[in-house]
């Protein structure tokens, strides 16, 4: 599976150790920067990666900046895409299982490398679980069916 990444220059460094946990967890990664810590405008990443997910390109994509909620935010302006900000195993495994999500976005200023290791390996694992979360997911997507 391929899975688009960007960050920032505040998530760049997250974002090169998210690439190579990504390989080792057998996934191949598409990089749309940026590719440095010089500063840039987060949502010029993140528009790139919600794309491929929006349009059906790739099942799921990963964001990474200072904070995570720029790039969550960005995000979810497209109607196909569920990011979560994530921080914990358990809020991945959770934001796959009962939200459905597609993009994980990440707090690259917060977290170290195992954690980006323990939640990547979480949200990737988990699945959606449907259900009762089926009809939520889509009350969230009826909000933007107009």
């Amino acid at each position: 599976m391929i899975i688009p990444i960007a960050s920032d220059h505040a998530g760049y460094e997250s974002k090169e150790i998210a690439k190579k946990i990504l390989e080792e967890l057998g996934y191949l990664t598409v990089d749309f920067g940026t590719h440095s810590s010089d500063s840039v405008d987060y949502p010029e990443f993140a528009v790139q990666v919600a794309k491929k997910v929006d349009g059906g390109e790739h099942e799921f994509g990963v964001l990474i900046c200072g904070s995570g909620q720029g790039m969550c935010m960005t995000a979810n302006k497209f109607p196909n895409v569920r990011a979560a900000l994530v921080y914990s195993p358990n809020v991945a495994e959770l934001s796959r299982q009962h939200n459905n999500a597609n993009v994980i976005c990440l707090p690259g200023r917060e977290l170290n490398e195992e954690q980006i290791r323990l939640i990547l390996k979480s949200w990737f694992d988990a699945g959606f679980e449907g259900g009762r979360h089926e009809r939520r997911v889509q009350k969230i997507h009826s909000l933007t069916d107009k």
